[in-house]
Parts: C-alpha cells; structure tokens; sequence
C-alpha cells in the first residue's frame, strides 16, 4: 500500500511538473523552448523547487557568496525546475546564464554523488569551485564538505560527473581551470 501511494505521488508530482514546463518560457528570448529534464533525478522539496528553495546565485560572488533563501514572490521555473531568489537581480543574472547557477548532480551531495549515490544536503553546506555550486550533507552522520576538501576537487568531480551523468543523463557542465 505505501509502494503504492509513493507511486502515485511521484506520478502526481510528474504531471504537474509537465503542465509546468509546459507553461515555462525560454529562460532567454533568443532560446528555443527548454528542453524537458527528467526531473525524477532531482533533489527536489515541495515537488519541483530546488535548493529548498535557497538562491542559487547567492552561493557566487556576485550574489554575495552566503546560503539565501529566496522569495517566493522571486520564482523562476527552468527546465521543470522552480527556482527562488532573494532579489530580482540575481534572478536577471540566472536567467542570463542558468547553466551557470543551476546546483551541480541536480542538487544532490556533491561527495556522495562520486560514489554513486543520491543523498540530501544542507543547502548552508556549499562550496563554489570552477564556477559551479557544489552541495554537501552536513548532520548527524558527518560533514562530506569536509571530506571533499580534504580530497582532489578535480578528481572527485570528475567522478562525481560520471555518476551523474549515468544517474540522471545530464551531461555535467565543462569544468574551468581556476
């Protein structure tokens, strides 16, 4: 029975992303329409919204570089996905680069994406590195933003990048040597 209604929600939570993406326009006027994401992958609370709803811009410099919870009065959807910020600026800034600010492994633990595995983050929990926003599980069972410090970024993305693209069939954005 429970099986069942899990089911049936994330068949719900599905549809209602559709009529969404459906409804969505180009996060840019020069775009076509978006490409439709397999959503299923994403760390998603309350259906479709990211992050728990934390800005994604907030974690750059340019957005201040701090963990902000977004506005729900500031909601952008991106290819299924629901975005809040914190100021219309920093969704002008998502809009005009998505890619950029999208959280990487679809906002999944960065560490436990390099093994293979989906586990939830602390949005306060980030690192910005090679201009992406990498997430990390901080509680009871430890700190994997320590354990990822400690690592190889390079190598550790790397795998974390495989994994993700054998997960969810997102290609993860090119890496930038900094």
């Amino acid at each position: 029975m429970q099986h069942s209604v899990k089911f049936y929600a994330t068949t719900l939570a599905l549809l209602v992303s559709s009529v969404s993406i459906a409804t969505t326009q180009p996060a840019d006027s020069n775009s076509q329409a978006q490409p439709i994401r397999n959503i299923s992958e994403w760390d998603l609370s309350k259906k479709s919204l990211a992050i728990d709803g934390y800005d994604p811009v907030a974690y750059f410099p340019e957005g201040g570089s701090k963990a902000t919870k977004g506005k729900k009065s500031i909601t952008l959807t991106h290819k299924g996905v629901d975005y809040r910020f914190a100021s219309e600026a920093n969704k002008a800034a998502f809009i005009a680069n998505p890619s950029k600010y999208e959280p990487a492994y679809g906002a999944w633990c960065a560490w436990a994406m390099s093994r293979g595995s989906k586990t939830e983050v602390d949005p306060k929990s980030f690192i910005v590195k090679d201009d992406r926003l990498f997430l990390f599980y901080k509680g009871v069972f430890g700190n994997t933003k320590k354990d990822w410090q400690k690592g190889d970024h390079k190598k550790l993305s790397s795998q974390a990048d495989q994994e993700w693209k054998s997960i969810s069939g997102e290609s993860p954005r090119p890496h930038t040597d900094e």
